[in-house]
């Protein structure tokens, strides 16, 4: 059988075979020419200028002009530009006062029995910045690597008041358990020795809140942390009205003004302080009850205790607020923005809010740093702006208005006398 009769028999010629692959051909042909004409309608992508009108109208052209996106982050940045960051330091923790009464004394006596000592503490802060620029710091977290050492005071609460003063040739005797004597009377001279309670020293001579003495070391030794004995001693009873315009010491009242320096005793005495917070607005009595403590921080720290009094009262709300009620907090102290209730410190009594609110004041905001303040401390100046209102606010105070706020307070207190 010849090989084109094989082909037939299976029903396939080579006839066909060249029909079907001449058909394929033509329809891929058609296919090819359908995606050409049709590509010509789609939208390219190309660069074009905004004011180029488009020459079909089924083609859309965006007006946005082109995008350097480098100029949009660098925009960004600077139209929000906050940061946050923590930052962890060692810092002092600053110690409690604690005061106790002794009807033993006479009324307005301070005896320091035993020196506070700081301890250290870890403290995380949250800074926010705007534009590199720090807005704002609020503490987060703080964990003491080392505890902090009382101060204990003793004051006298008898109703005697001792005019007898103390002079060249009295014996005194030490009732710090860490009586410092120093080279000469101030507290940045070189120590001597330091005196445990009850030493005994003989008074060379008087230099204001110093003694010049002898006996166990000589040299000089603060008034505060010695006592004099003598059953001939003299007294007289209390009057609780006072001396208008002198203190039991004889120092005179420093009048306000706006721009007055902060870190100088205002002068008032014990009895004068408790006349001035005693009033209609304080209806838990909180400044009348602990008036005698703003006396006392003039005495220990020189500063301005009716400046103290009148953040106490503007913080407070003359002792209304709650963490004043609850904690003993007469100036928010320790509160953070986010949580101000759980972050404000928790004081067992008044006086421990009012001795160490007067001792960061003291210490961070109204000296310049170096300065000598109290105990042999130096001031850091950390937030020193000025010693006056408006020095205090630029750190202590978001709000712009808290100086002329507290000024107020202080006028009202002033214009009592």
């Amino acid at each position: 059988m010849k090989s084109k009769d094989k082909v037939k028999k299976h029903g396939i010629s080579i006839k066909n075979i060249i029909i079907f692959f001449t058909t394929v051909i033509v329809l891929l042909c058609i296919i090819g020419c359908y995606n050409y004409y049709l590509a010509k309608n789609e939208v390219l992508a190309k660069e074009t200028e905004v004011d180029v009108e488009p020459v079909d109208n089924n083609i859309v052209i965006s007006n946005a002009k082109a995008i350097n996106l480098d100029e949009v982050i660098s925009a960004n940045t600077l139209e929000s530009s906050t940061e946050e960051e923590y930052v962890t330091e060692e810092t002092d923790l600053e110690y409690i006062t604690k005061y106790n009464d002794n009807p033993n004394l006479p009324k307005g006596v301070i005896q320091v029995i035993q020196e506070g000592r700081e301890g250290k503490q870890e403290v995380t802060t949250k800074k926010t910045y705007e534009n590199g620029q720090v807005v704002s710091e609020e503490q987060v977290s703080s964990k003491v690597t080392k505890a902090s050492v009382d101060k204990i005071v003793e004051v006298g609460s008898g109703n005697r008041k001792s005019t007898y003063k103390v002079k060249a040739g009295d014996v005194v005797y030490t009732t710090s358990d860490r009586a410092e004597i120093r080279v000469e009377p101030n507290e940045e001279a070189e120590k001597i020795a330091t005196l445990g309670k009850g030493a005994e020293l003989t008074v060379l001579s008087v230099n204001g809140e110093w003694y010049q003495v002898s006996g166990e070391a000589r040299g000089y030794v603060k008034a505060e942390n010695t006592t004099y004995i003598d059953s001939s001693e003299s007294y007289e009873e209390e009057n609780s009205g006072g001396s208008t315009g002198k203190t039991s010491s004889g120092g005179s009242i420093t009048k306000p003004s706006f721009g007055m320096a902060l870190n100088k005793p205002s002068g008032l005495s014990l009895e004068q302080f408790k006349k001035v917070l005693t009033d209609s607005k304080d209806t838990n009595k909180v400044m009348q009850n602990n008036a005698e403590y703003f006396y006392y921080i003039e005495e220990q720290y020189n500063i301005n205790g009716v400046f103290v009094a009148a953040v106490a009262i503007h913080e407070s709300n003359w002792g209304t607020s709650r963490i004043a009620q609850n904690k003993h907090n007469l100036f928010g102290y320790g509160a953070h923005d986010s949580n101000p209730y759980g972050g404000a410190y928790e004081f067992s009594d008044y006086s421990e809010s009012i001795d160490l609110i007067a001792r960061v004041f003291v210490k961070h905001y109204l000296n310049p740093k170096g300065t000598s303040i109290y105990d042999g401390e130096k001031a850091t100046g950390k937030y020193y702006n000025g010693s006056t209102l408006t020095g205090v606010n630029t750190k202590y105070a978001t709000d712009k208005n808290w100086a002329n706020a507290v000024y107020n307070k202080m006028e009202y207190l002033y214009n009592k006398l």
